[in-house]
């Protein structure tokens, strides 16, 4: 059987995009691990206005 993919997405990826991510990943665990209060208020901070968002739509939804 073959394999099917969907539309729109890959399933190669680019090398660059990968050590990209991977350079983004470690320095988000050194920032959370330099800083973790801040990290932890940063956290707080946009899950707050990801909830306002959320409320938002809700409301405008219906």
């Amino acid at each position: 059987m073959a394999k099917q993919t969907f539309p729109g997405l890959q399933t190669s990826t680019n090398p660059l995009k990968k050590v990209i991510g991977t350079v983004v990943v470690l320095a988000l665990l050194v920032v959370v691990a330099k800083y973790p209060a801040d990290a932890a208020s940063w956290v707080k901070t946009l899950l707050s206005w990801l909830d306002g968002v959320v409320t938002f739509l809700r409301q405008v939804g219906g």
